[in-house]
């Protein structure tokens, strides 16, 4: 089992529910933000660390996004029946991803800064850590509403609380998924597990994270990619 992570699972299964009516005839990652599928921007940072494998799961609308991936040689599973959620999409993902720790990824939101999977990528250790979550002080945000969802200690180690926002993107070891008897989890199940065993850590990060989940986040976006002072 390798100790480092060289593939990366993009979350791209949900419904959209908080895009309302640009989600109605299409999934989430394909809304377009400065011209271009919200997934593209996700792989533009995924294709920067040369990772050996993506892997896209599947649910809401996913023939139109299974084409567009195939063609992007990212492999794709389709939940069905149901939707996984993203522990027990991570978990269903697994024999493409393979063991070890792993990248995830969710594609709704944009960065403006360092590539965020290469500072997880040179702060990650395995020998202290089960997961390494990228981290948002509330001050680097945009489109954001919350007051966060966890705190840091300087050693580097979370908790949940306000002040730093999960951007939603990480890298975890996946051994404890085989603990798990549910079929459809949260990986919130999974950080719980971590948080009792001190093994869950932050890393903050240094630019700019604008959440693309709504409609409000496009213009946002659209302004943080074109350099404008958001």
């Amino acid at each position: 089992m390798r100790d480092y992570p060289d593939a990366i699972m993009m979350f791209a299964a949900g419904f959209g529910t908080r895009m309302k009516h640009l989600t109605q005839t299409q999934p989430k990652p394909m809304v377009p933000v400065a011209g271009r599928p919200l997934i593209d921007h996700a792989l533009d940072l995924a294709r920067g660390i040369s990772p050996a494998r993506i892997v896209a799961n599947l649910h809401y609308l996913p023939d139109q996004l299974d084409a567009h991936l195939r063609a992007q040689d990212v492999k794709t599973v389709i939940e069905t029946p149901e939707i996984l959620d993203t522990g027990g999409g991570l978990r269903n993902a697994l024999p493409l991803l393979g063991a070890g720790p792993v990248f995830t990824m969710n594609s709704d939101a944009l960065w403006a800064g360092p590539n965020p999977l290469a500072m997880l990528q040179a702060a990650w250790d395995p020998a202290r850590m089960e997961a390494l979550l990228m981290t948002v002080p509330l001050e680097n945000t945009l489109g954001h509403g919350g007051t966060g969802d966890f705190t840091r200690a300087p050693d580097g180690r979370l908790q949940r609380g306000p002040g730093q926002v999960y951007g939603g993107i990480q890298i975890i070891k996946t051994d404890l998924l085989a603990d798990i008897e549910a079929e459809k989890f949260s990986l919130n199940l999974l950080w719980d597990m971590m948080l009792q065993r001190e093994t869950l850590f932050g890393l903050p990060y240094t630019g700019r994270w604008c959440d693309v989940g709504h409609p409000g986040g496009i213009p946002l976006a659209e302004s943080l990619l074109a350099g404008a002072d958001v």
